[in-house]
């Protein structure tokens, strides 16, 4: 009796699918964009819209997340330099929040709403189906992040974070397991498992970053060496 077989190689998760590409250097300028750090736990560095508008055409950025700070008809009427815009990240106040998930971009939209005066739930879910990307701050309140997790957890579009430090970098990783767990998020960001992060099985790993696409963070070598000390990196994986 002949055997069936599958075309196509079975998938096989990477080992270090919770740190892959996970970093996202946040460059204030054309001179901290030269000296991002690079290495597979880090992703496309952020770069503003305005910055953009001040290279040279002979420079090559690569892939990059572009954070809108001026109208994108302007950056397309005045591109320079060569990239890749892989993602297209925006903060959005609740006065401004409708015209940005209508926003028409040739790459996803991360959209980062002011969640102070405007409910967390129902704004994550109006963001999920704009298909757009929720984006919160690390530094919010545990309810707001824990809201938003709720959201994301069920949907298809994923989350980018904002962290000022490797501490936060932790807290919003352990959050994405407890939220996809059914675990209490406040506890997990106050007081990340790390031996838990450590235990995940590749599967596991691949799981929360389909929720937990990026973190953007301004000091993302320091953040990178937090993550070496408590043994999520192995510190001859990346170079600066």
């Amino acid at each position: 009796m002949p055997i069936p077989l599958t075309l196509g190689v079975p998938h096989r998760p990477d080992p270090n699918a919770l740190v892959h590409g996970l970093l996202q250097p946040i460059c204030a300028d054309a001179h901290s964009l030269a000296a991002a750090p690079r290495g597979s736990e880090y992703g496309p560095p952020v770069v503003r819209a305005s910055t953009l508008l001040e290279l040279s055409e002979s420079d090559d950025l690569g892939r990059i997340a572009v954070h809108l700070d001026i109208d994108p008809d302007e950056l397309r009427a005045g591109r320079t330099g060569g990239y890749e815009a892989v993602r297209f990240h925006v903060d959005a106040p609740v006065e401004h929040l409708a015209d940005a998930l209508t926003l028409r971009l040739p790459s996803p939209l991360v959209v980062f709403p002011m969640f102070d005066a405007i409910d967390v739930a129902e704004t994550a879910e109006a963001v999920v189906l704009a298909h757009r990307t929720p984006g919160i701050d690390v530094g919010d309140t545990p309810r707001r992040i824990a809201d938003v997790l709720a959201v994301v957890s069920h949907a298809d579009v994923g989350l980018v974070a904002r962290a000022d430090s490797g501490d936060d970098v932790l807290a919003i990783l352990a959050a994405t397991v407890a939220s996809l767990r059914g675990d209490d998020i406040a506890s997990a960001l106050a007081a990340p498992n790390v031996a838990a992060l450590r235990a995940l099985i590749p599967e596991a790993a691949e799981a929360v970053r389909e929720v937990l696409l990026g973190i953007e963070i301004a000091d993302a070598a320091a953040a990178r060496a937090r993550l070496v000390d408590v043994g999520l990196i192995a510190s001859r994986t990346s170079t600066k």
